[in-house]
């Protein structure tokens, strides 16, 4: 807050709006299926860079082998670039083809 001097010499506060912050966007960190990644493999780059337990991971790893994709989590942009960029990384050192893509949620 800041003082300033009126027309009459006596000071007067001046208030400012109050500043809000946005929340961030959110972003998906989709997992996308193949015909050549096995399905351990998977599951396994989910409870690695995901934290899915046993069970999740294997449901997901389902989904993505039956629908073509699955929903890995949602996170910040700046998170989810992160974890596609490791996923797709350590797939390919690992010579696998598995993608993960960055979707807006």
């Amino acid at each position: 807050m800041a003082e300033k001097l009126d027309d009459f010499g006596a000071t007067k506060t001046l208030v400012r709006p109050e500043e809000r912050t946005k929340t961030p966007s959110l972003y998906k960190v989709v997992i996308l299926n193949d015909d050549f990644t096995p399905q351990d493999y998977v599951v396994h780059i989910l409870q690695k860079f995901f934290r899915k337990s046993l069970e999740q991971a294997t449901e997901l790893m389902l989904q993505v082998h039956r629908k073509g994709l699955g929903i890995a989590g949602v996170f910040t942009l700046e998170i989810a670039e992160t974890k596609t960029a490791q996923v797709n990384e350590y797939s390919k050192s690992h010579k696998y083809p598995l993608k993960c893509i960055v979707e807006k949620a």
